[in-house]
This record gives structure tokens, C-alpha cells and sequence, in this order.
């Protein structure tokens, strides 16, 4: 019985550790140089080079961060785009090129082979959103109210995505 427990408690315990070994092995706990540390922060849509420059300069001591100071990341990106009046995320404008018919598809603008749609249904008969991922090469029906949608690839054939 106690033997029974000993193995337990040690299989646990190799568990934990190889899992602290992916965790913390990481590009972060190695040395980075000082230049590649060192990334403008982007105050301007055009001014955004990569991940880097997408982290808020953060707020000075004592006073109340807004959000042009701690948003990073995508948040900080759409806070560019809409400054520069640009929907980075193409939100505003619903799909409206075909029929929603198995002939002719509602077609879905996508770069990376799939995309995710909320479908409302049409205007005769709205329900609540359903979503589902509309992958290229196949249809996508709303159990709803039966809207077909299909992809239509925007990149160059040749990218690598």
C-alpha cells in the first residue's frame, strides 16, 4: 500500500518537472540584447513594425493610466486604426456580395484560408448570431436560417500563410 503511494507521488513529481522545464526555457529567461530590447512604441498606424512596437509606454508614477497608455497588442492596434480612421479589423461593413443561395454563396474575404462568421440571418427572418468557421475549398450553412457561405481568398496565390 505505502508502495502504491511512494510511485504516485513520484510519477507527480517527474510530471511537474518536465513541465517546469518547457515553461520556463523559454527566449525570455535567456539574455536579449540591449538593441533588440530597445523598440519605438508606435504612435501612429504607419509607425508599427512588428508585436515589439505595439506595447504602451505605460503611465507615469502617481497618475491613473488611460488606455493609449497600457493597451498592447491587437487592442493597441485597433486604437491606431481608428485614430487614422482605419477599421483594421473589418467590423463595420457586413458581407453583402452574393445571395446566401447553395447557387451563389454569401463570399467571406479571407487571407489565411478560413475565417469566422457570425450569421444573423436575413432581414425577412433575423435570429440570433450563430457562429461558425467558413474554411476555403468547402460551404458553410447557418443551421438557422440556411444562408450558404464560402470563402473568397484576397492574398496572392503564393503566399505562405
Amino acid at each position: 500500500m505505502l508502495s502504491r503511494t511512494t510511485l504516485r507521488v513520484a510519477r507527480q513529481q517527474t510530471r511537474l518537472l518536465s513541465t517546469s522545464r518547457i515553461l520556463f526555457n523559454s527566449k525570455t529567461d535567456q539574455y536579449v540584447p540591449e538593441a533588440e530590447r530597445k523598440v519605438k512604441t508606435a504612435k501612429d498606424l504607419a509607425e508599427v513594425t512588428g508585436p515589439a512596437s505595439l506595447i504602451g509606454p505605460g503611465a507615469q508614477p502617481g497618475v491613473i493610466p488611460t488606455d493609449w497608455d497600457q493597451a498592447t497588442g491587437l487592442q493597441r492596434l485597433e486604437l491606431l486604426g481608428k485614430q487614422d480612421g482605419v477599421d483594421v479589423f473589418d467590423m463595420e461593413m457586413p458581407i453583402k456580395e452574393g445571395s446566401g443561395t447553395m447557387t451563389d454563396p454569401y463570399l467571406v474575404p479571407t487571407y489565411i484560408g478560413y475565417r469566422y462568421v457570425g450569421c444573423k440571418g436575413s432581414e425577412e427572418h433575423d435570429h440570433k448570431p450563430y457562429w461558425m468557421k467558413v474554411q476555403e475549398g468547402e460551404v458553410s450553412r447557418c443551421w438557422q436560417c440556411g444562408s450558404v457561405w464560402k470563402t473568397k481568398y484576397l492574398g496572392e496565390p503564393g503566399m505562405a500563410h
